[in-house]
């Protein structure tokens, strides 16, 4: 618990205060103590065992350092198959590791870590990794500068470590992975809804991450969760490059091949019996790809994998998530009220998804009025243009 008060007095500053302060550092407190009792418990096993095997290389305990958890992912939507080899990255993509690796330096502060990386190795610009964060740009843009300095200052050099500190900075480089990848399949602003370029260039450091940490279950599962979510690029825009919702989608349009990888990549991952975070997001994008329909999509079980999420990442992003799945459930009144409750959060309210769901949820409602100011305010933010156009769509439809 002191350890996940000592972050709050870091994050809370600098992030804003989650809606429910209390659950963040319960879920937070219980990682680190699992975290903790996880690592300590494999001590004496691995030292034995690397006592006993001079052959064995560095990267034998890669994955030591992944979050315990519950295993309430591992059964419905695991799909059969064969267990998944990675395909080898290519060298464009493994040369773009080491220098994210480089940027994950622990001597840089974690926020700055991942700011750093997604602008001088991804090429994000400040405003877009701003709105990747739900924070101002003026505070991003000083956490570079702050990287930059102290990389000149301490002399970090650019290698690709092994062993004990590849795996410390795997989450860094995990979450940078996955925020390129978001920066792609739904861009900040712009004329598109999709920047390809930035989806390819995520997958294949992915590719070149799981090849990097073969026995590394979050490495996989980050794979499995592109993979299955970029599946349904092709049919996430229509012919004049307009949006196109989950629900409207042709599904015989989506890409059966990366799915089925996907599928058997998760499967792998989640038969490691270490779950975290990356594996759960997976789960979640799997319930999608395994619904013939979105009438049969199991929005029950989508809501229960969010429930376990929440344990890893107690974000109010990942809340409002779960709201939408509760609402899809249980009906938009139950969705509305977790909403609701996030309401408060100066982060949430600068993400226009937090305002389209509160919408669409009220308008279900029947409160027009309400939806309509949700619609407005979701307006004023930034977002790709196909995305403002089917919202003026919805606006005007309530008129």
């Amino acid at each position: 618990m002191q350890e996940a008060c000592a972050l709050a007095l870091v994050k809370w500053p600098a992030e804003g205060v989650p809606g429910n302060p209390r659950a963040w550092l319960v879920g937070v407190a219980r990682h680190k103590a699992l975290d903790r009792a996880r690592r300590e418990a494999r001590r004496a096993g691995k030292e034995a065992a690397a006592a006993s095997d001079p052959t064995a290389g560095p990267r034998a305990a890669a994955g030591s350092r992944a979050a315990a958890g519950p295993r309430a992912a591992a059964g419905p939507r695991a799909a059969a198959g064969p267990r998944a080899a990675a395909a080898d990255p290519s060298p464009a993509a493994a040369d773009e590791l080491g220098l994210i690796l480089m940027c994950c330096h622990p001597a840089l502060d974690p926020a700055a870590r991942i700011a750093l990386t997604l602008r001088s190795v991804c090429g994000l610009d400040t405003r877009s990794i701003a709105t990747a964060f739900l924070l101002p740009e003026a505070t991003v843009a000083q956490r570079i500068v702050r990287a930059k300095r102290k990389i000149r200052q301490a002399g970090i050099r650019m290698w690709v470590p092994d062993g004990e500190e590849l795996t410390d900075r795997l989450a860094a480089v995990f979450r940078v992975v996955y925020l390129v990848y978001s920066q792609g399949h739904m861009a900040a602003a712009g004329p598109e809804l999709v920047r390809a370029e930035l989806c390819d260039q995520a997958i294949g450091l992915a590719r070149a991450l799981a090849g990097l940490v073969p026995g590394e279950p979050e490495a996989a599962g980050l794979l499995a969760l592109l993979l299955l979510t970029d599946a349904r690029r092709a049919a996430r825009t229509g012919e004049d490059g307009e949006l196109v919702l989950l629900a409207d989608q042709d599904r015989a349009r989506w890409d059966r091949a990366k799915i089925a990888e996907g599928e058997r990549l998760l499967e792998t991952a989640l038969r490691a019996g270490r779950p975290g975070p990356y594996q759960l997001h997976a789960a979640i994008a799997a319930c999608h790809s395994c619904a013939a329909s979105a009438d049969e999509t199991d929005w029950r079980e989508i809501a229960a994998l969010y429930g376990e999420l929440i344990k890893y990442e107690p974000s109010p992003v990942v809340e409002a998530n779960r709201a939408v799945a509760v609402a899809m459930s249980e009906g938009p009144a139950a969705g509305l009220v977790i909403l609701d409750a996030l309401g408060g959060n100066a982060r949430l309210t600068s993400w226009p998804q937090f305002h389209i769901a509160r919408a669409e949820l009220l308008t279900r409602v029947g409160r027009r009025k309400d939806a309509a100011q949700a619609y407005q305010a979701a307006l004023k933010l930034p977002m790709p243009a196909p995305e403002r156009a089917h919202l003026e769509r919805r606006l005007a439809s309530l008129a």
